[in-house]
């Protein structure tokens, strides 16, 4: 069960991570105003937050892991939100960084 409360975190920091920079990104860079950009604030913010809530004490390792799942979720993101088509070094790419994350997380430790 911690496993898979922590994965749902992971996601969930991401969702609040990369949609709050995405929604950022359209306020300004696409001119689609300031609620937009105050949206993602928001939504950055709660980010900072859910990283606490995971099981592990240790932040570096929280949060070094979470970067695995940063990057294959913007490349999700980026492929239903913007209609980008990840290549297969993106794929590939996506998919170390998936393993590294499992790795530095999940390995059995004492």
């Amino acid at each position: 069960m911690t496993v898979a409360r922590s994965v749902g975190l992971f996601v969930l920091a991401a969702v609040l991570e990369i949609g709050g920079a995405w929604l950022i990104w359209q306020g300004v860079r696409e001119h689609r105003g300031w609620t937009w950009t105050v949206c993602g604030a928001a939504s950055l913010a709660l980010y900072g937050f859910v990283a606490t809530l995971q099981p592990s004490g240790e932040f570096g390792r929280v949060l070094a892991a979470y970067g695995g799942v940063f990057v294959a979720g913007s490349l999700l993101w980026a492929f239903f939100a913007d209609g980008y088509r990840p290549d297969r070094f993106d794929v590939i790419g996506a998919a170390v960084c998936l393993i590294g994350m499992a790795v530095i997380m999940y390995a059995p430790r004492r």
